[in-house]
């Protein structure tokens, strides 16, 4: 199935959750904020919530300042 990532295509299994598919990518889930949909996903459901095809992830690198 097919999946859209900050603006690019992408094939997942079917069953595949965020969090699965941010760890595939070496994505480390601490420093980003994911958005599935426009909708915020908070981190710690990040493993409960399935991709499905179509879906329209937003990946968004959180920055520290000072």
């Amino acid at each position: 199935m097919q999946i859209t990532v900050n603006g690019r295509l992408y094939e997942v299994e079917p069953g595949t959750t965020l969090l699965g598919y941010l760890e595939s990518r070496a994505i480390d889930v601490r420093k980003v904020a994911v958005a599935l949909n426009e909708e915020i996903v908070p981190r710690k459901s990040l493993s409960e919530v399935c991709l499905k095809d179509g879906d329209v992830v937003e990946v968004i690198k959180v920055v520290a300042g000072g």
